[in-house]
């Protein structure tokens, strides 16, 4: 299934949805009409474990594309939102995961030219994610070096403790396309989290797909633009650490519980890597895809202090 957060109006909160074709299927409507229970949060969804996706995925296949009255909507009548649109913990993120983006961080970063012998984990919070079309924040007086990393988000469906790779997938409840924004020249003394965790820092979505419909999470192909110009192009088996190690290895010492996220790490093409190094300013616009989920879409706004035209017209 491809999961939404979906909002049909202004003036209404965000709903659980599923996507079909060009319709939104609301699913507590919906199964107030098959006669069965279904949250209208996406947290609470998932809290109901692998069952409930069955569960739903075969009342949805019976009805085909006809669906009872008052459920469905036109995908083009609502906005969707962060398919999880406040996450319970920080995201959890993988640094220096494809080969090239290791070669690239090394010479514009001053990180190890070494391949990683365990994943570098990092967190996002929360209040980092936002969703497709919203705005990323760009606050001059903070950053000067905004920039771009497609990844593959990886969300948690079942308590995940000290699992073996061998298992791994089987706690994975679905997959998201997810960007994580990094201001460069905010890393202190190595620490991450702020460089990567400001307010707009993680858009997110459009959906989440459940896994039985990714199948394989390391053959899927992502890429992200800038202003329509491709930065990134690449595919999820050319990541270090495949997704069922991530899992197992965070599993170890962290539980992973129901709803968490992990954004998997980027490939090579981030803006610090590029000669000249390339910045996002006010008026970009990034659009990011990985194959089977989708794209979003998001712009880059002003919050802060002007940029002066000098410096915005270096990176166009």
């Amino acid at each position: 299934m491809k999961l939404a957060t979906y909002r049909p109006s202004v003036e209404e909160g965000g709903r659980l949805g599923a996507i079909i074709g060009d319709a939104v299927v609301d699913l507590e409507r919906f199964g107030i009409a098959m006669g069965v229970a279904i949250p209208n949060r996406m947290l609470e969804f998932i809290d109901l474990g692998p069952s409930a996706v069955s569960t739903v995925g075969g009342l949805l296949a019976k009805c085909g594309d006809s669906f009872p009255l008052g459920s469905a909507l036109p995908l083009a009548n609502v906005r969707l939102m962060a398919p999880i649109p406040r996450p319970r913990k920080n995201i959890f993120g993988i640094g220096l995961n494809y080969l090239d983006h290791v070669a690239e961080a090394a010479q514009a970063l001053q990180t190890s030219p070494d391949l990683p012998r365990q994943p570098v984990i990092f967190s996002k919070p929360p209040t980092s994610v936002i969703g497709d079309g919203d705005p990323i924040l760009h606050d001059g007086a903070i950053t000067q070096q905004l920039d771009w990393e497609v990844e593959l988000g990886v969300v948690i469906g079942t308590t995940a403790r000290r699992v073996s790779r061998q298992n791994a997938l089987l706690h994975v409840f679905g997959y998201t396309v997810l960007v994580d924004m990094s201001a460069r020249d905010c890393r202190r003394a190595g620490q991450w989290i702020y460089s990567k965790g400001l307010d707009s820092y993680a858009p997110m979505g459009p959906v989440i797909v459940t896994a039985d419909e990714i199948g394989d999470p390391q053959q899927l192909d992502l890429w992200l633009s800038v202003n329509g110009v491709e930065k990134q192009r690449s595919n999820t088996s050319h990541m270090l650490f495949k997704v069922d190690e991530l899992i197992s290895d965070i599993s170890q010492g962290i539980t992973l519980e129901p709803g968490d996220i992990i954004a998997s790490g980027t490939p090579e093409g981030v803006g610090a890597g590029r000669t000249p190094q390339e910045w996002l300013w006010p008026g970009d616009v990034i659009e990011a895809h990985v194959a089977k989920i989708g794209s979003i879409r998001n712009p880059v706004v002003n919050i802060g202090t002007s940029l002066s035209p000098g410096t915005r017209s270096q990176n166009r």
